[in-house]
């Protein structure tokens, strides 16, 4: 998929209805733990700072490109992880002559902090209006005292008087630095397609996770490598979880760094793992580690036709005034330089456990994390 020829005709078109302050396009919520910090832009609401204290290593430092959209002045833009509502990428061709954005409005504007927290606060609030979807978003975010651990509740309200689909995908993006040839990805996802390809009939004529074949080149979507000539290249892959799985994860690890990124949530609520990668002129650029509630990267009209795939829904419903709420999990370890990548991420008794792959003496990293969800 070259996202580029979805990004451009949707940003000569972004929100000539939503108006953000500059002033405050620029303000953060920042909360500071013992061992990390995290930083939230007021403009888009992304969170666009996750680390260590003892270490300046920001995985979620990705910001849009001119090449992929370019930045309006003054107003939010694509960057960090990034909250995707109420859809994943493109609107249709009617709805971007009334100002529907790619991605959604919910990266777009100003979110609004309840109410500003005092120094050192381990929790924070922000909510946003979404005017030509007629939602609106309440986030509560908690930042754990001992441990390099977020967890984020979001509540979607339906205030239209009609009922609504809609989509809700988180959109976390790591970038160089931490990003390089040889950090790992590694994720429970099971079966799944290009999104470019043909849509698999069942499990048994999907690929299998960490596998897929892009432009009939079978790639393993763990690593990803510059290409060799000086080209711009995107491809979007998406994946669901076995009908046994309560819990789906997500990691990156950059062994060099001694750094490992993680996400965790439950797959009634996100069934869907979408991974995006980029290379720019021959560079790993980016890629995106996105879960949510669709697997597919086509306007309503386009889920509402295909509905299903691999038995998962591709969108949500949500009657006048209903609420949903959906949470997830971010955390942080340390790793050695000689770490193979994760094969399982578990939680259990308030502790949450991820073990290395290898079948020769793998190593298991413990977090005490207390009540998630």
């Amino acid at each position: 998929m070259t996202l580029k020829k979805y990004f451009l005709p949707v940003a000569a078109a972004i929100l000539v209805t939503l108006f953000a302050e500059p002033s405050r396009c620029d303000d953060q919520l920042v909360l500071r733990s013992r061992t990390a910090q995290v930083s939230i832009a007021h403009g888009g609401g992304g969170i666009v700072e996750f680390r260590f204290l003892d270490d300046p290593t920001n995985p979620l430092n990705w910001e849009i490109t001119p090449d992929l959209e370019p930045k309006p002045p003054g107003k939010p833009y694509l960057r960090g992880h990034f909250l995707c509502l109420d859809r994943w990428g493109a609107p249709s061709q009617a709805e971007i002559e009334n100002g529907v954005p790619f991605h959604g409005e919910a990266p777009r504007i100003v979110w609004d902090v309840l109410p500003q927290p005092d120094a050192g606060t381990l929790v924070g609030k922000m909510a946003c209006t979404l005017p030509l979807a007629g939602l609106r978003v309440r986030r509560t975010v908690n930042l754990h005292a001992n441990s390099a651990l977020l967890t984020v509740t979001e509540e979607v309200t339906n205030a239209n008087k009609r009922g609504r689909i809609f989509n809700m995908v988180q959109h976390p993006s790591i970038a160089p630095p931490f990003l390089d040839e040889t950090t790992l990805v590694d994720s429970n996802a099971r079966h799944g397609f290009w999104q470019d390809g043909s849509i698999p009939k069942s499990r048994e004529t999907a690929e299998v996770w960490p596998q897929i074949v892009i432009d009939s080149r079978s790639v393993d979507l763990r690593r990803l490598r510059g290409a060799t000539a000086d080209t711009t290249r995107s491809d979007v892959s998406s994946f669901v979880f076995a009908e046994s799985d309560v819990y789906g994860w997500v990691t990156a690890c950059n062994p060099s760094r001694r750094l490992l990124l993680g996400y965790f949530w439950k797959t009634k609520d996100y069934p869907w793992l979408n991974i995006w990668r980029y290379i720019h002129q021959g560079q790993v650029a980016a890629r995106g580690l996105e879960f949510g509630t669709t697997g597919l990267h086509q306007p309503f009209p386009g889920l509402v036709k295909t509905n299903r795939i691999l038995t998962r829904p591709l969108y949500e419903y949500a009657d006048a005034n209903q609420t949903i709420s959906k949470s997830y999990a971010v955390f942080l370890l340390k790793i050695p330089e000689d770490y193979r990548g994760v094969a399982a991420v578990s939680y259990s008794a308030g502790r949450l456990q991820v073990k290395e792959q290898g079948e020769s003496n793998p190593r298991v990293l413990a977090m005490e994390v207390g009540k998630l969800f």
